[in-house]
């Protein structure tokens, strides 16, 4: 497979060409290949050269109707699927989705830009990353909603690596005429793996990939996905990304997106195939020492810390005297992120640490679940509405401001908009937060 960016920057750093042009390092050092939308280099947001041959490249890795790069990571490709979806609504209507509750507060910043609202789906599964949702809860939802919703928004994986059953779900939203809307930020690598489980391949009308987050790809390289049937939508893909987007995007981050076409293109997939092994080997072995581990991603390890008999945090700080750095802890999950590019001293060093460890009796401490909140007023008019700080103790019946959240996971515990009740105290203090912002002067807001 061809690298129109890579050769482009390639040939322009070797030609001696004076740069008269941003940006201000000039191509010195390790910056050679850094360049802004020069003659040759296309536009990201109104690409017709390089880039979108390059994009051409990944739609059909990925096998879309179009694939488009992010330089600014899956929270520009959210905010642009959410404006594409609305942009479908009755005229005169505002927009309209039924959410997954554990979504990144991309998704909120996202409906507050279209001044949206949200039908929440909550589940039994407690911890705030976690929300199990159905083909019979996507039933639900869309038949709950005052009208047919813009959008049905999961997240799948999620952070504790889950992944929901989007085949039965997209064929819910295909029949109500609803396009399923995917948050794949952990899963751009299921498109490659012996059986494709990407969402898009799995009947999803548009997700977003998080390519960096588990692709060889720099921090900030994602792309949008829009799936064939949902062809409709890519005529205002590039306006949608364009309205939330730098214009000066990371030519270092397209060089990488394109540079991993034609490693996709080119692996034979054996690297990989044999991380997947290792996950699955290392969740067995867990098991029998009696290590929980939960979820079902293939190149995700999240132990189970209260049922394996520790704090998360504890289990965190134990890997790190081994020399491992996990991806995420709290105190009740510990998760590890696996693929092909760790090395064999990597995957070898997991192992021993796994081996040195043994389960306890499990702590009996039940997860707490994410507070159903009531509206006080909409995402919108709370994010920018007039806010102050509080400690927690102080925050009852106060309307949240900005979602409250710690990155990552980057999944509000409240949203924009929610009144604080007890439930909501008590996560904060579960998950350390000791202070909330809330709305100025919402207690007169709420006497009316």
């Amino acid at each position: 497979m061809n690298t129109p960016i890579v050769d482009f920057l390639h040939s322009y750093a070797e030609s001696g060409t004076a740069r008269m042009h941003m940006p201000g390092h000039k191509g010195s050092g390790e910056y050679s290949f850094d360049i802004t939308e020069i003659k040759g280099a296309d536009e990201l947001y109104s690409a017709k050269g390089i880039i979108a041959e390059s994009e051409n490249n990944a739609s059909s890795l990925f096998g879309t109707a179009h694939s488009y790069y992010s330089a600014e990571g899956s929270t520009l490709a959210i905010k642009a699927m959410l404006t594409l979806a609305a942009s479908q609504r009755p005229q005169g209507e505002r927009p309209l989705f039924a959410a997954a509750r554990n979504v990144h507060k991309a998704f909120v910043y996202g409906v507050a830009m279209l001044d949206g609202d949200v039908e929440w789906l909550y589940s039994k599964d407690g911890h705030i990353c976690k929300c199990t949702v159905t083909a019979e809860d996507a039933e639900n939802a869309i038949k709950k909603c005052r009208r047919k919703p813009d959008g049905l928004y999961i997240t799948s994986p999620d952070y504790l690596g889950n992944i929901a059953d989007i085949k039965g779900i997209a064929e819910v939203c295909d029949r109500h005429g609803v396009p399923l809307l995917v948050d794949n930020a952990h899963g751009a690598y299921l498109a490659f793996l012996e059986e494709n489980i990407h969402p898009i391949s799995l009947g999803a009308s548009m997700c977003t990939d998080s390519a960096h987050k588990t692709l060889p790809v720099l921090t900030g390289g994602a792309y949008l996905h829009i799936a064939k049937k949902a062809e409709h939508f890519c005529g205002r893909a590039r306006s949608a990304l364009a309205m939330y987007a730098s214009t000066s995007p990371s030519y270092l981050i397209l060089r990488s997106l394109d540079a991993c076409n034609r490693y996709l293109a080119e692996s034979d997939g054996k690297r990989r195939n044999l991380a997947v092994k290792c996950v699955k080997n290392a969740r067995e072995k867990l098991a029998k020492k009696h290590i929980v581990t939960e979820g079902d991603e293939p190149l995700k390890i999240v132990i189970n810390a209260c049922a394996s008999g520790y704090d998360g945090n504890e289990l965190a700080e134990y890997f790190r005297n081994m020399g491992i750095e996990p991806e995420f802890c709290d105190r009740d999950f510990t998760v590890f992120m696996v693929n092909e590019f760790n090395s064999d001293r990597e995957l070898d060093l997991l192992s021993k640490a796994f081996e040195c460890l043994e389960g306890r009796t499990p702590i009996n401490r039940p997860f707490v679940r994410t507070p159903k909140g009531l509206v006080g007023m909409s995402i919108r008019e709370a994010l920018f509405a007039p806010s102050e700080t509080v400690d927690i103790e102080l925050a009852e019946g106060r309307i949240s401001a900005q979602p409250t959240v710690s990155c990552p996971p980057a999944v509000p515990i409240v949203i924009s908009g929610e009144i604080i009740d007890k439930e909501c105290i008590k996560a904060f203090a579960h998950y350390g937060l000791t202070q909330v912002d809330v709305v100025k002067n919402d207690n007169l807001r709420l006497q009316k």
